[in-house]
């Protein structure tokens, strides 16, 4: 089943948007990750079978201010 989830954060500086999306990357079963919003401060990951809250908690290592805010399905 794919899913789109949202992730808000509020990063800091470019390199810490860049290390948030390389973590997402690196998730099991992620297919694109990308940046959407104003100030680029949503990210959108697509894939099949991720999990949501890991994949959250993995951004906020690297954002510090991350929070799930969709889970959807495809």
């Amino acid at each position: 089943m794919m899913q789109k989830i949202v992730i808000k954060m509020q990063p800091k500086c470019g390199k810490c948007r860049t290390k948030a999306m390389m973590a997402a990357a690196k998730a099991l079963g992620v297919n694109s990750v990308e940046l959407q919003g104003e100030n680029k401060n949503q990210m959108v990951v697509i894939g099949d079978g991720v999990d949501a809250a890991a994949l959250t908690c993995s951004v906020r290592k690297k954002v510090k201010n991350a929070s799930l805010e969709m889970v959807e399905e495809m």
